[in-house]
Order: C-alpha cells, then structure tokens, then sequence
C-alpha cells in the first residue's frame, strides 16, 4: 500500500480542481513502508532474482528498471570502489587479480602474491623464486626449507630438516634432532656447553697451539685377549692391559701413528708365561725384554711410533 504526505486536503463537498490534483501528485512522498509492507521472500535469494534500481544516465526517463542480482553485483564490484569492506566469512574465489591483498588470517591453497608482508608467517609448502632480505627479523617463524641470507632471532629452533645461514646471528639455537653437515665459523666468544655432553664421530677439532688443561684427561680402560697371538688395535687402545693365561706372540699392532705414544701393561695370570713380538717391535740393543715371572707379577712396556714401527722401552717386576 502506498502512503501520501501532501499538504492538500478537500473539504466536504469542495471542488476538486486541476491544481489541487497537481499538488497531490508534486507533493507525493512513498515512505519505507511501501517496502516493509511487502512479504519478505522466504527462499534463498538468487543470482536470477529482480530489483528495482531508478537510472542515472543522462535521458532517462525516471522510471524504476529492473535488473538481476547477478548484474547488481557484477557491475558494482568490478567498476565501483570499495575502501572499508569488511567480510567476516570465508570468501572463496576463482582467479583474484590486483597488486594488494592485506589479511590478519589468511589460507591461500594456490596461486601467486607479489608481494607478502607478515609478522607471522607459517609457509609449509610452496616456492619463492626469489627472496630479497637483508634482515629477516621474526619471532615466530616456520621455514621448512630454503635460504636465508641473514637470520635476526632472539630464539632459533630448528627441529629437523636442512638449513642454510650464510651469515647473521642465532643468539639462541635449540635443536632436538637433525645433522649439520659441515660447519665453518669465525668464533668472536667462547663456545660454552653448560649441561650434556659434545660427541665427536670420526671428525676432530684440530688444535694447532699449546694447551694447558686444569683437570684429567685420561684413556679408557682397555684390555687385551691373551692367546697364541695377540692383537693390539692402536685406535681403540691407546693405554692397554694384558693378562697372560698362555704363552703367546704380540702380532702385529694395527692403526699406528707417526709421532704417537702407546703403553701395554702385562701381567703374569698363572706364574711363568713367555710374550714373543713380531718384528715390528724394536728394542734398545735390538733385544726384546724377557717377562718377569711370578703369578700376578707386571711389566709396563712404552712405545713411540713412526707409523710402520713400535719402539719400546721396558719397566719391570712390579707386584
């Protein structure tokens, strides 16, 4: 039902002239009632569904035209402006174009940004053709794999995987698991291992001025097997022991080292064994020591080698 506000009245029995009707039609105003009158639709709203939009172009006639949801919408977004929209769902979009897209929470499953700017960014999967950054500063990042010219953090975790730092500083790093293949610095400090203990495998700090150490460093307690040869295997007995239950022949060592010292402590099990020695070893006056016999009795023997040969020294008869 249409609504009139006009300032036109007729009196009981008045004549109703041309003027009078023209007031009644300049004056007219259709209030929001016209529209909240109407039924509401109860289906979803379509694409294919009308409106009544009055027309701005130049010659119209003022007349309401209608138009679909679909055109509504299509023209409105692609040549109008929007500068504070605000969508609380999720969008979901074919192909996006534009050079800006900012977002506090973002899930982008495909496609490119030119241009990425976060305080936090998690990115599990994808590539970075090229990646500019002097610093990269952050503290909650995950970087799964790639390089980072130069890492600012105060706290560095890096749980497993392969990472390359070509310069910048890790004030802290914690890592449970993972491998570093080669690793080349320049230390400015000291290198401090408060708890745990460091493991070296087959690779060795190699020290190239004196040392004074405050505190034992000693070998670990070794022995040898007696019997009619024996092996001696350098690399893992450096400072060895041998009980003799036989009579037996000291084979040759394996694994010497030019410039290293060696020490083999012998002891007599049942009284009154011999220990023969293969001619690697080399004696003062070119005579091997005899044993000193006596159940329990022992004799330390210490040798230098020159990497092919064992030369040694005998001190005897302790007990």
């Amino acid at each position: 039902m249409a609504k009139f506000n006009t300032g036109q009245s007729f009196a009981d029995g008045d004549q109703v002239t041309g003027a009078k009707l023209n007031n009644i039609v300049g004056l007219l105003d259709i209030y929001s009632g016209v529209i909240a009158d109407q039924t509401a639709i109860a289906a979803t709203v379509s694409t294919a569904d009308l409106l009544l939009i009055a027309d701005t172009d130049a010659g119209s006639s003022g007349a309401a035209n209608k138009v679909t949801i679909q055109k509504l919408l299509n023209d409105t977004l692609t040549g109008g402006t929007f500068t504070n929209a605000n969508i609380a769902e999720q969008l979901t979009y074919g192909t996006a174009t534009g050079n800006r897209t900012v977002s506090t929470s973002a899930t982008i499953t495909t496609g490119t940004i030119p241009n990425l700017t976060s305080s936090t960014a998690n990115i599990t999967l994808g590539t970075i053709p090229t990646l500019t950054a002097g610093t990269t500063t952050s503290t909650a990042a995950n970087i799964t794999n790639g390089t980072i010219q130069t890492l600012t953090a105060s706290t560095a975790t890096i749980s497993q995987g392969s990472a390359i730092l070509t310069q910048g500083t890790i004030a802290t790093l914690n890592s449970t698991t993972g491998t570093i293949g080669n690793f080349t610095t320049t230390l400015t400090g000291d290198v401090t291992i408060s708890t745990g203990s460091a493991t070296v495998g087959t690779r060795v700090a190699v020290v190239n001025t004196a040392q004074e150490y405050t505190a034992a460093h000693n070998f670990n307690a070794t022995t040898l097997t007696s019997g009619n040869s024996i092996a001696w295997d350098l690399s893992s007995n450096q400072v060895t022991r041998l009980v003799l239950s036989t009579n037996g022949t000291m084979a040759d060592a394996t694994n010497k080292v030019d410039g290293s010292t060696y020490i083999l402590i012998v002891t007599q099990g049942t009284g009154s064994n011999t220990l023969a020695w293969n001619a690697t070893y080399k004696w003062p006056g070119g005579t091997a020591p005899t044993l000193t016999t006596g159940s329990a009795k022992s004799d330390i023997f210490t040798f230098v080698s020159n990497g092919t040969n064992l030369f040694g020294v005998a001190s005897q008869n302790y007990s």
